[in-house]
């Protein structure tokens, strides 16, 4: 079973017990702003995309981690790996991405998460290009993917939003 510590975070495969607390963090529309069209998404949704998170894990060998806080044991969102099978313009590719809650903004969870989730990628499961993709405008997304050390690549996707592709290649 895959787990990641560090100073402040465990990253580690979703428990039943997650449920909750993540659909409450897709439940706010501040979280999920910049998230596909900004819907908010219910239990349902949420159960739906924990049990796809568990297959992929289960057929790539890497997927989203539940973030959980070392000192308390709350779930702060997740972190992790996906193939963005959403956007084919892309593909093939391995992406990083994160959610958070609100409330766990600012304090550098994110950054510390990717940053782990990235070694995890290169040096744990052989990947060698991770790329991010973020809407245009969601600057703290940006910040985070430039703290990976990814450069923004700007291109159009699907006529309705633009997006960054950011690509990362290890020396």
């Amino acid at each position: 079973m895959a787990e990641i510590r560090t100073p402040r975070l465990l990253l580690r495969r979703w428990h039943d017990a997650d449920l909750a607390p993540m659909a409450d963090i897709n439940a706010d529309p501040r979280v999920m702003r910049w998230i596909d069209d900004g819907s908010v998404h219910d239990l349902d949704h949420t159960a739906e995309a924990i049990e796809r998170w568990e297959e992929e894990w289960d057929e790539e060998g890497f997927g989203p981690f539940a973030v959980e806080l070392l000192a308390s044991g709350e779930l702060a969102g997740f972190t992790g790996l996906s193939v963005p099978e959403y956007l084919p313009e892309v593909l093939p590719a391995v992406a990083i991405s994160w959610r958070l809650g609100s409330q766990f903004w600012g304090q550098g969870y994110a950054s510390e998460a990717a940053h782990a989730t990235l070694e995890f990628a290169l040096q744990d499961r052989g990947l060698d290009r991770i790329i991010s993709i973020n809407q245009v405008g969601d600057n703290a997304s940006e910040n985070v993917i430039r703290k990976l050390g990814m450069v923004p690549e700007r291109r159009a996707i699907d006529h309705h939003r633009t997006a960054n592709r950011c690509p990362y290649v290890p020396d």
